[in-house]
C-alpha cells in the first residue's frame, strides 16, 4: 500500500511548455543588472550558464523555497560561486526569501547576496563556495552523505533519503588539484547519485584557456570510473533535460555533463571573451545586451508571466507533502529507525553517548596511563564512537600512525556501505572538504586525519569549514618536533598557531589521556564550529591533577598550585601537550630551589579566550610572571606572558634526530625552563 510513496510527484511540465528563452534571460537580465548596480562581480558565468539552469531548476530540482531545509530536498551546489548571481536569480525566481531588494543590494555591507554564496546567510545556498574546485569536493561528501544514510536508514517501499546532488563546475574547478582528488574517490565510491555539470566556456580570466588547460577532460573523468555524456550545447535547454535524464538512469556510476557554452552569452560586444567574466559590462554594453535579448524591461523588473513560469513553491509544498506521508507512515512502522533519522538530521546527539563520556572520562582518570595522545585519541575513540553511530571519518592513508580507526569500525567500500572507517588515500585537501560536505548535508558526524605539517594541503577546506560553522573533527598527529627522526619536513613547528588564527577554528593540544577525551568530547559537542585536535607521536606522561572535566573543557586550568597553595606563586608556567609535562617535572625543581610556581595547562587557547574576564585572571593572575612552554613559535604565545614573560618556544624549522636529543638541543629541559624562570623573576624584581 506504500508503493505510491517511492517516487516523487509528477514532474514539472516538459520544457517545451514553458518559455525557456524568456526564463533564461530573466537570469541573465538579473545577473548583468546587479553586477553592473554593484559595478563589481561575475556577469559572463550566470549569462553563460541560463539554460542549464532553466533545464535543472525548471525540470529536475526537486525542492521547496518555503523550507530550504526540507531534509529530502536534492542539493545543489554552485562550485564556480564567483557566478553567484546565476544562485541568486534562481532562489529569488523561484521564490525563496531572497527578495528583489536584496539583488539589488548584490554585493553590498550585510546583503543576503555576497560576492560568494554562503552557506547559512541565503536560505537555499548549502555550502559556501568561490575557493574553486572545493564546492565540487563539497558535493561529493554531499552525496556519498546522502548514500549513507539512505543504505543506513531505507527500508523496502519506504526511500525516505532519496535526493540527488547536482553540482555546476567551470574550467578553474576542473584546474584546481582537488578536483582530481574528489572525482577520484566519487567514482570509487560509485556515487551514481551525483551529477555534475560542467561548464566548458573556454575562458577564465586571463583569457582562452587552451596554452594552458589542454586535459581530455572526458577520457579523464572517464578514468576515474565516472559516466560522461557530452559535450553537448549548453544553450539548449532540451538537450541538457535529456542528458540529466540519462543521467539519473545510471545506477553505478556518477555522472559528469560537458556543457558547451559561451562565457557573457546575450552580450554583444563581450559574449566569449574574458571580458565577460569579472567585471560589469558597463552601461552601454547592458542596454545593447537588453536590446540583443529582446527583453525590453527597466532593470531589475522581471514580468509576472516568467515569475509564474520560475515559480517553484506550489511544486516544493507537493513534493515536501507527499514526502511527509511518506515519513509518517515509515515512522508508524519504523518508530525507532525514524526517530534516529530525526534526532540525526537535527544534529542532536545520544544519551548514550553522555553516559560513554563521562564514564570514560572517569575510567581515565584510574587507570592514569602514559601514552602517546595519538593513542589517547584511539582510545577516546574506542570509549565514544560506539554510542555515536553518526560518526564516520579515516585519515589520508595514515591510518596506523593517525590511528584513526577504531576496532569496531569497518571499512566503507563501495559494496559494503555500513563502514565508517574511510580510507581516503593520500589526498588531504580532498579529504577535508569531502568531510565539509558530508557535514553539510547532515546525519552525520565526519573527522578527517593526517598528520599536523600536512594540514598544509587541507588549509582552504580548514578554513571554509570555520566559515560555514560545520561540526567537522580534524585529527592532527606527530604535532611537534617530537616526531623526531623524520626531520624539519614532517615536524610541526607553526602549524598549531596558523590553525588558532583561524577565525571560529577551535583547537586542542592535550597532555594526556583525560585530556585527550576531554577535548574529544568537546569537538562532538561543537555545534557551530570546526575542532582539529593535536596529537602527539611520542609518549607522554599522565599528569595527576584536582579538577574535573569541567574545567579541563574551559580550555585552561591550573594543574598544579604553587607550594605553599594559592597566592603563593611567584611564576606561572603555561603549557600545552607534551610540554605540560616538562613544566611540572620543573615546577619540582623550583620548588626544590625554594621557587614556588604555578603550572597552567592550556589545552585549548581558542576556548579559554572565550571564558569570562574573572575565570581567565584566576588562572592567570595578573601581576605574577609567566613563562609559556610550547613545541612551536614563540609570537602566538606573547598575549599571554606580555613584556615581562618569557617564551620556550622554537622560531625555526626542526632536525632529524631522535625526539629526545631534538627536544633537548632546542633548549626544552627543565634546566633551561628553570634559568628562565628565574631571569623572568629577576627581571620583575629589579
Amino acid at each position: 500500500m506504500n508503493d505510491r510513496f517511492v517516487n516523487h510527484v509528477s514532474a514539472p511540465p516538459a520544457l517545451s511548455d514553458l518559455p525557456v528563452a524568456l526564463m533564461a534571460s530573466a537570469i541573465r537580465a538579473l545577473a548583468m543588472d546587479a553586477v553592473q548596480q554593484a559595478n563589481s562581480g561575475h556577469p559572463g558565468m550566470p549569462m553563460g550558464m541560463a539554460e542549464i539552469a532553466v533545464a535543472l531548476w525548471g525540470r529536475h530540482l526537486a525542492h521547496n523555497p518555503a523550507n530550504p531545509q526540507w531534509a529530502n530536498r536534492d542539493r545543489f551546489v554552485l562550485s564556480n560561486g564567483h557566478g553567484s548571481m546565476l544562485q541568486y536569480a534562481l532562489l529569488h525566481l523561484t521564490g525563496y526569501d531572497l527578495p528583489l531588494q536584496e539583488l539589488k543590494n548584490f554585493r553590498q555591507l550585510h546583503s543576503r547576496t555576497p560576492g560568494h554564496p554562503e552557506r547559512g546567510l541565503t536560505p537555499g545556498v548549502e555550502t559556501t563556495t568561490g575557493p574553486l574546485g572545493q564546492g565540487f569536493a563539497n558535493a561529493v561528501g554531499l552525496a556519498l552523505a546522502e548514500k549513507l544514510l539512505a543504505a543506513e536508514l531505507n527500508r523496502p517501499a519506504f526511500d525516505i533519503v532519496d535526493h540527488w546532488t547536482y553540482v555546476l563546475m567551470g574550467d578553474g574547478c576542473m584546474m584546481e588539484g582537488i578536483s582530481h582528488e574528489a572525482a577520484s574517490l566519487a567514482g570509487t565510491w560509485q556515487l551514481n547519485k551525483l551529477i555534475a555539470i560542467y561548464d566548458d566556456n573556454g575562458i577564465s580570466i586571463d583569457g582562452e584557456v587552451k596554452p594552458w588547460f589542454t586535459d581530455d577532460t572526458v577520457k579523464r573523468f572517464e578514468a576515474y570510473g565516472w559516466q560522461v555524456i557530452g559535450p553537448i550545447d549548453g544553450h539548449d535547454a532540451a538537450a541538457v533535460d535529456r542528458s540529466i535524464g540519462a543521467a539519473k538512469q545510471q545506477s553505478v556510476k556518477p555522472t559528469l555533463i560537458v556543457g558547451k557554452t559561451i562565457i557573457g552569452k546575450g552580450s554583444p560586444g563581450r559574449a566569449g571573451t574574458e571580458k565577460a567574466h569579472g567585471e560589469a559590462l558597463g552601461e552601454a554594453e547592458v542596454k545593447a545586451t537588453r536590446a540583443a535579448l529582446g527583453w525590453p524591461h527597466e532593470p531589475f523588473t522581471v514580468p509576472d508571466d516568467v515569475y509564474a513560469a520560475w515559480d517553484a513553491k506550489r511544486a516544493g509544498a507537493a513534493r515536501e507533502s507527499e514526502w511527509k506521508q511518506l515519513f509518517d507512515a515509515y515512522a508508524e512502522r519504523y518508530p525507532q529507525e525514524a526517530g534516529e533519522f530525526e534526532r540525526r538530521t537535527q544534529g542532536e546527539l545520544p544519551a548514550a553517548y553522555f553516559a560513554a563520556r563521562d564514564n570514560a572520562i572517569a575510567a581515565a582518570v584510574q587507570k592514569s596511563e602514559s601514552v602517546a595522545t595519538r593513542k589517547a585519541s584511539q582510545l577516546a575513540l574506542e570509549a565514544l564512537a560506539p554510542a555515536l553511530p553518526e560518526i564516520i571519518g579515516g585519515s589520508a592513508d595514515l591510518t596506523g600512525s593517525n590511528l584513526t580507526k577504531w576496532s569496531k569500525a569497518s571499512a566503507l567500500r563501495p559494496d559494503a556501505l555500513e563502514g565508517r572507517h574511510i580510507n581516503y588515500g593520500v589526498r588531504e585537501f580532498g579529504m577535508c572538504a569531502i568531510s565539509n560536505g558530508i557535514a553539510a548535508h547532515g546525519g552525520f558526524l565526519p573527522f578527517a586525519g593526517t598528520f599536523l605539517t600536512f594540514s598544509d594541503y587541507a588549509r582552504n577546506a580548514l578554513r571554509m569549514a570555520a566559515l560555514m560553522k560545520l561540526r567537522v573533527i580534524y585529527v592532527f598527529t606527530h604535532d611537534s618536533i617530537g616526531l623526531g627522526e623524520d626531520g624539519p619536513t614532517h615536524q610541526a613547528v607553526e602549524h598549531a598557531a596558523t590553525l588558532r588564527l583561524i577565525p571560529n577554528m577551535d583547537v586542542w593540544r592535550p597532555a594526556d589521556t583525560v585530556e585527550s577525551l576531554v577535548a574529544w568530547a568537546a569537538a562532538i559537542e561543537r555545534n557551530n564550529g570546526p575542532t582539529s585536535l593535536l596529537f602527539s607521536r611520542q609518549s607522554l606522561p599522565f599528569i595527576a591533577r584536582r579538577v574535573d572535566a569541567a574545567a579541563i573543557g574551559r580550555g585552561a586550568y591550573v594543574i598544579s598550585e604553587a607550594a605553599g597553595g594559592v597566592g603563593k606563586a611567584r611564576a606561572v608556567l603555561i603549557a600545552t601537550g607534551s610540554e605540560v609535562g616538562l613544566a611540572a617535572q620543573a615546577q619540582k625543581a623550583l620548588a626544590a630551589q625554594g621557587v614556588a610556581v604555578r603550572v597552567v595547562s592550556m589545552p585549548s587557547t581558542t576556548v579559554f579566550d572565550r571564558q569570562d574576564a574573572q575565570y581567565r585572571s584566576e588562572v592567570l593572575p595578573a601581576g605574577v610572571p609567566r613563562v609559556a612552554i610550547e613545541a612551536g613559535v614563540t609570537d602566538f604565545w606573547w598575549k599571554y606572558v606580555r613584556a615581562s614573560g618569557a617564551v620556550i618556544g622554537i622560531d625555526r624549522f626542526g632536525e632529524s634526530a631522535p625526539a629526545k636529543e631534538v627536544f633537548e638541543f632546542f633548549g626544552f629541559t627543565v634546566d633551561n625552563v628553570v634559568a628562565t624562570v628565574k631571569q623572568v623573576i629577576n627581571k620583575g624584581v629589579q
